[in-house]
Formats: structure tokens, sequence, C-alpha cells
């Protein structure tokens, strides 16, 4: 893995650790930068009085400070000149007192340890889930109580940065703080573990725990709201600076990169929070899958529905809502109430819109456009995608056989 005085995530995401309690040999490549970054320690000032310390160069003291970093870690630096080999191999043998280590862990602003919670009268609460969980919902209620909130969509920068804002506000006397970002890994929390900790603060996570599906939903109504509408693809691309506007993948790649909270990385308390949805008021809808029309059995699942209002969607990659014209007709021709059609023209691959089924843009904009809530609605369909959309609105669903 990639481990050096500039790249951190394993140790501070508890890589390093784990392989160390296994017995596992870590292999760090690049553990001087690489050579973009590695002319840079020369210059760094905590290092070069440590190597003159010692009569060493900066980046024989930078790989003793790293192969000490855990018991069978195996440094392995590029060589292109005898030299280099010869001062890489002095390195091996440099030995570093406590003292100095601690010198050059403060240097590169980082303890890369789990701190132990301590009791005060502060609190840092940490809200954390995927993009469309709830989080802003969460520490809004925080901010209500009187918690300062830190949100990297309002200031910009990174989530370290964000770390530095805390580190002010805690400096300044603010002793509660809620923070509610994509805080995915536990690199990426441990900033503001650390944070607290060094002001003698507790911090404590808030995990919303929401499925994908859920979020989903969640995100398409972040997006009717800021557009009035389904964003089309082009509407998402020319929206991408806006924080909180995903496209599909974006969210996606968000729960693969997902790292459950623990204790271990130094919370007082993890406090998981399943997802649950409020009750929303609105009347019926029936949504219908295009390949469900004709079926057998058809006309009696949707006869028992005549006057809700009716969806039919499908998605065909190049097609118009005219495709669905005569599909519209034949229901229309069975039941009371009006019916609409709505299709997905977009290509295959990895979705760049929200309104290719099974995701939930289509109904979500009908039931809106209608004031109906999708939860008490009918899902008629004639595949599994069909039986997840329904799934992830919480209507109920027909599945209509083949033949």
């Amino acid at each position: 893995m990639a481990l050096s005085p500039f790249d951190d995530h394993a140790l501070r995401g508890g890589v390093l650790d784990r392989c160390a309690e296994a017995g596992v040999t870590v292999v760090a490549h690049s553990p001087l930068g690489g050579p973009r970054r590695a002319g840079r320690l020369a210059r760094h000032e905590a290092l070069a009085a440590v190597a003159e310390d010692h009569g060493a160069t900066a980046a024989e003291v930078a790989l003793a400070w790293l192969l000490g970093l855990a018991p069978g870690l195996v440094a392995i630096p590029g060589a292109q000149r005898p030299e280099t080999a010869r001062s890489s191999a002095r390195a091996g043998a440099l030995r570093l007192d406590e003292e100095e280590r601690e010198r050059l862990h403060a240097a590169f602003g980082r303890s890369w340890s789990s701190p132990a919670a301590t009791a005060s009268d502060g609190d840092v609460v940490v809200v954390m889930g995927i993009p469309g969980a709830g989080k802003t919902h969460v520490a809004e209620d925080y901010a209500a109580q009187g918690y300062l909130r830190l949100n990297r969509d309002e200031r910009g920068g990174s989530l370290r940065e964000l770390a530095g804002a805390l580190d002010d506000a805690l400096s300044s006397g603010v002793t509660n703080v809620v923070l509610d970002n994509t805080y995915l890994s536990r690199a990426a929390r441990s900033y503001v573990v650390e944070t607290a900790a060094r002001h003698g603060l507790r911090a404590r996570c808030v995990w919303l725990d929401t499925p994908l599906a859920q979020a989903q939903v969640n995100l398409v109504e972040r997006l009717l709201d800021r557009f009035g509408e389904l964003p089309t693809p082009e509407d998402l691309e020319a929206a991408r600076e806006e924080p909180g506007l995903l496209a599909p993948t974006s969210q996606m790649r968000a729960v693969r990169q997902l790292e459950p909270p623990s204790a271990d990385e130094g919370f007082a308390d993890v406090e998981h929070v399943p997802f649950a949805r409020l009750v929303r008021p609105g009347g019926e809808a029936v949504l219908v899958a295009a390949a469900a029309v004709g079926r057998p059995g058809w006309e009696d699942a949707l006869a028992r529905t005549s006057a809700a209002p009716h969806l039919v969607f499908d998605w065909r990659p190049g097609g118009s809502a005219s495709d669905l014209d005569d599909v519209v007709l034949a229901l229309a021709s069975l039941v009371s109430g009006p019916v609409e059609g709505a299709l997905c023209p977009h290509p295959g691959g990895p979705p760049i819109c929200w309104c290719r089924p099974p995701l939930p843009g289509l109904p979500l904009a009908f039931a809106r456009r209608h004031g109906l809530d999708p939860a008490r609605s009918l899902v008629v369909g004639a595949s599994p995608a069909h039986r997840t959309l329904a799934n992830a609105l919480g209507a109920r669903y027909e599945q209509l056989p083949s033949s």
C-alpha cells in the first residue's frame, strides 16, 4: 500500500494496526512520497532538524520514522543511483527516540492513534451516512439545541480543512459542535475525533443507516425541490458543482466506499439510526409498467383502482413519450382516473439520469405533480426491477404473469 509522510489513509483507516494485530506484513510503496514529492522532504523543518542531530538526510529520517510505525513494516523506496540505495540502507539502522518520533508526528499534523474519549461538558457530534441519508435534518435538530453546525457543502474545502474549522471553533470557546458530512471512511472521520480529543471533548457518531434505495428517493425529492421537475442528464451536469445534486452513479459509489463506524475509532458512542420514512399526505397512485399492459390478468388488476391517477412508465433508449401512446390509450379505456405516460429515453450502461427504472424518478415526479403519496400506491409490474421500484417507494406490488 502507499504509505509515507504524505500518504496516511492506511494509518488513519486502521489498516496498518489491523495488519499488525494479525501478524500480516505491510509493504509500503512510495515511502518517500514518490518522485514528485520526495524533494519536499529536505525542506521540511522538523525532518531537517532531526536529520542534523543524527548526521543523516531528511529522507533517511523519514524512512526511519516510517519503519517504526509498526512491526514487520517493509518499505521499498525507489533507487536509481547507488548512493540512493546506500542512503536507504542507512535509514534501516537509524533509531529515533520517542521524543523525536512525537516531534515528527506533530510536524506531520497527525497522531494516527484512536484517542480515548474524554469526559467534559462539551460534545462533538459527527452525523454520517451516504448522500441522501437525511443528515441535514438531524444536524438542524442539533443546531436548534445550540450546537454550532459545520457543513462542507456550505463552507467548501476539504474534510481536512473542516477539521481545521472545528479546531478554530473549539479554541474560541465553542463546546458543542455538529458536523454533517459524508464521512464514508475511518480515515475521513479521524480528523474530527483527534481534534475533539485534543480539546478534551468527546466525539460521538450518529450513523444514519439509510439503504441505498431509500437514499435515492430522498435525493430525487431534493432534485424535484431544486428544479421543480425531474432533471435531465444535461441539467445534472450543469449543476454538478451545487452541493447534494448528484447523478445515481455518484451515490452508488459512496455506498461501495462506506466503512461503518465503530467505537474503536475513538468515538465515545456510536448511535445507529435505522431508516424510517415519515408518513406523507396524499392519495393513492397506480404505477403501471408498460410491459405489464396486455399480460394475463392486467385488466382485473387495474379495474380495482379505476378512479386513481395512473402512470404508465417504461425505459426505451432513444425513444420518446409518444411511444407509450397506445399503452396509455389502452389503459385509459379501462379506468376512469387520469392516465399519463412517462418514458426514460437514455442509453444503457451506468445510469446518467434518475428516470430509468428501477430508479424512482418517474413515479416520484408523477406523485408530486398530483399530490399523491408513493407509499400508499400500487405498482403493477412484470419484472424483478419493478418489484425493486415498489420496495423503494414503500408501495404495494402486483406481479403479472408472462403467460
